[in-house]
């Protein structure tokens, strides 16, 4: 708790769990300097380690990244220019990048939506709806999509197909971005004339009054 309240990050090791990988030898071989900051406590240098990075590296810091969601971490030595910034910079930081992935799924859903073919698919609109519309959208949240299309079953098939192929790679687009792993990013709702005219399955949250799914500029045909 102390160390928390210090704004001090720490990061448990454990050496041998499968999944991990440590340099044990410079922990163990690096020089302890408790007894030098902490001589009153130097009867515990066999437990308690530390360590002056920036001496035993010729100037260099050690760089810590941590995703909690992921319970991942990283730790290398690098340049201390690299790591300068105050800790109100790093948290802008932080929220950038938070404020980065809805903004980024809502852009990858008007592209989808600009791409698209109604003629070929029989699409009459196109919607996105949940945490990508309300700008709430995590790393690893999908893209729901509502699609009005009124095809047949061969038309619905290939729409299936294409926007399949537009999940997975955006998938893999969001894994180099955020490092979350996932089966696809889009989660399509088809919804056909009936459904319209019932108000039933997700037709119900297009021009609906409370949290209306928001409708996406189609690509323009001939």
């Amino acid at each position: 708790q102390d160390l928390v309240e210090a704004g001090i990050r720490y990061l448990p090791l454990f050496p041998g769990e499968a999944g991990q990988v440590c340099n044990e030898l410079f922990l163990r071989r690096a020089p302890n300097i408790l007894a030098e900051v902490a001589p009153e406590y130097a009867h515990l240098s066999d437990v308690v380690h530390v360590i002056d990075v920036t001496k035993v590296m010729d100037g260099q810091v050690l760089q810590v990244l941590m995703n909690a969601d992921l319970d991942e971490a990283v730790g290398y030595f690098a340049p201390a220019t690299q790591a300068r910034g105050t800790a109100q910079e790093h948290r802008a930081e932080v929220h950038a990048l938070t404020e980065d992935h809805w903004r980024w799924r809502l852009r990858m859903a008007e592209h989808i939506a600009s791409q698209v073919d109604p003629a070929r698919f029989g699409i009459k609109g196109m919607y996105v709806f949940g945490s990508t519309k309300n700008a709430t959208a995590g790393p690893g949240s999908d893209i729901d999509l509502i699609v009005h299309a009124s095809g047949d079953d061969e038309a619905r098939r290939q729409l299936e197909v294409w926007l399949e192929g537009w999940s997975l790679c955006l998938s893999e687009m969001n894994y180099l971005r955020t490092g979350y792993k996932t089966e696809g990013l889009l989660d399509v709702k088809i919804v056909t004339d009936a459904d319209f005219a019932n108000s039933s399955s997700f037709a119900s949250k297009i021009g609906a009054i409370t949290d209306p799914a928001r409708a996406l500029t189609l690509r323009k045909t001939g």
